[in-house]
């Protein structure tokens, strides 16, 4: 099976967001410039939100401990939008024409990052089951194996980032996957496979 009949969430996914707060959003078009060549801005795209979202929290050490400071926001936006982004454009389909985009916005005492690409019908199957084995494994026993892997498999790569958001920063992680619409000619042609899309979420409390 190659294809999902309807929409399929994975872990902390959710629907319900809340409208009109304080959000930002990059959109990347693959029929400009070749995604992968675009690798190179990715940490300038991630520095861009995590200065954004800085200026909402305190640039100072407040009597509370728990209250995030505006590094440590800093710190962990760039790390977290550069390594979607990454992931996004590593993975996504290249055939087909539909935009890459990150999005974060702000909740009350939570940050909320949307990463949207598509996926390869062909290998829907291996990339739902990384998942199922992120979400249903110790973060910390798995990190350590992905760390003894090889680095000929590049999932691996992208498996530690994500762990690294779970153990490092307690963020929680979910995958939304749903059929993309396309022209009725596209779907209409017997040899054309339905594009599949990923939304992963990460939401970090702060």
């Amino acid at each position: 099976m190659t294809e999902i009949d309807m929409t399929q969430i994975f872990g902390d996914f959710s629907n319900d967001l809340p409208n009109g707060h304080e959000g930002l959003t990059i959109v990347f078009s693959p029929t400009s410039v070749p995604l992968k060549q675009r690798w190179r801005n990715n940490g300038l795209s991630a520095d861009f939100m995590a200065d954004y979202f800085a200026t909402f929290f305190p640039g100072s050490e407040e009597a509370n401990p728990e209250t995030a400071t505006q590094e440590q926001v800093k710190s962990a936006v760039s790390f977290i939008a550069n390594e979607l982004l990454e992931n996004a454009m590593k993975f996504n389909d290249e055939s087909s024409p539909e935009p890459i985009s990150i999005r974060l916005q702000m909740d009350t005492h939570r940050l909320i990052f949307l990463a949207s690409n598509s996926v390869n019908p062909q290998k829907l199957k291996s990339f739902q089951a990384f998942i199922e084995e992120l979400i249903t494994s110790d973060p910390s026993d798995l990190y350590l194996r992905h760390l003894e892997k090889d680095e000929d498999h590049p999932e691996c790569n992208s498996g530690l980032g994500l762990l690294t958001m779970i153990n490092d920063y307690q963020a929680k992680l979910g995958w939304k996957f749903e059929r993309v619409d396309q022209s009725p000619d596209a779907i209409a042609s017997s040899t054309t496979q339905r594009a599949i899309g990923v939304t992963t979420m990460v939401q970090l409390i702060v």
